[in-house]
């Protein structure tokens, strides 16, 4: 009896040996600033680095809504359970800066998509938001040259992504005839999005282009100009990759859209977390800023842009 409970005593103790040393991973993180199927590109990309990193716990990790509240109570959470190091994109970077610098001073912390250079952030990784706004606007010239008046819908009116989008765009516009009228924000609220669109074909008939700044602002505005029979009738620039999008750019709906690359913020985002832990600092820039290009989609390329995205995505 005592031959096998020494057996079992020492069963035991390699079981926990074994989950103490299944917790000695170092954990790394991707959150995101709200649901959306935008972000399917990026966590395919946090998944394919996982299977290059197998000495790491990676997590993708959406807040409950998208509030910078909740981003930043789930920052909190993260580094209480242990994450080594977080990279965001913040749906409210001026309103984070307090609660990004805490978490900067206890884990390295990396933003995406939109930034908060002001922070103590080590590095931004992805898209320069006023060059993909430049694009909208190339595509908008191009697609009304005896100019037009537009509308503009997004998400977070004070996010940096959106303010610089919005502020290419109209850089790009400038003395071309073409005016940004407004902008008009939903907060993420997919119904709010939708809303909007309809208000302003209500309310403004002389709005003949519109422009959707965040990847489901472009599907709802196909939803609403289908539903109020002006397909076709309202020239409408996209931001990224939702397959409405793609479907309307490949039937003629929609002038272009202009995509991001989300899988290589996830990819790039895990290994830049990864060798900044072990001491390698050399692919963090001077200025912080390691910019991943946009791309302009029209009918020319479009299929074989989505053959690339299902691809990435195991569709």
């Amino acid at each position: 009896m005592k031959f096998a409970t020494t057996f079992a005593t020492l069963g035991l103790s390699i079981v926990l040996a074994g989950g103490a040393f299944a917790q000695e991973k170092q954990q790394l993180a991707f959150v995101v600033n709200a649901a959306s199927d935008f972000w399917k590109l990026a966590e395919a990309g946090v998944d394919a680095a996982q299977a290059e990193l197998p000495e790491y716990e990676l997590q993708f990790r959406y807040p409950a809504q998208g509030t910078a509240a909740l981003q930043n109570a789930l920052m909190d959470d993260l580094v209480a359970g242990g994450t080594d190091a977080i990279m965001i994109s913040s749906a409210d970077p001026k309103n984070s800066i307090d609660a990004f610098n805490r978490i900067a001073a206890q884990v390295p912390l990396f933003t995406t998509d939109s930034d908060a250079p002001q922070s103590d952030r080590i590095a931004y990784l992805g898209s320069s938001n006023v060059a993909a706004g430049v694009q909208a606007g190339e595509i908008a010239v191009k697609a009304l040259p005896n100019g037009g008046k537009c509308m503009g819908f997004v998400g977070f009116l004070g996010a940096d992504n959106a303010i610089e989008r919005i502020a290419g765009f109209r850089q790009a516009v400038e003395g071309s005839g073409i005016e940004l009228v407004d902008v008009r924000g939903d907060d993420v609220d997919f119904a709010r999005a939708r809303s909007n669109v309809d208000d302003v074909l209500a309310a403004n008939p002389d709005i003949d282009c519109m422009v959707g700044f965040y990847s489901y602002n472009p599907p709802k505005i196909y939803e609403a100009l289908q539903a109020a029979g002006k397909l076709g009738q309202v020239t409408v620039i996209a931001f990224d990759e939702d397959p409405v999008t793609l479907g309307a750019v490949r039937e003629g709906s929609f002038a272009g859209t202009v995509v991001q690359d989300p899988y290589q913020w996830g990819y790039q985002g895990m290994h830049l977390m990864a060798d900044y832990l072990e001491g390698d600092m050399s692919k963090v820039p001077a200025d912080g800023l390691i910019i991943v290009p946009t791309q302009v989609i029209d009918k020319s390329n479009v299929d074989e842009f989505e053959a690339v995205v299902k691809e990435r995505i195991g569709g």
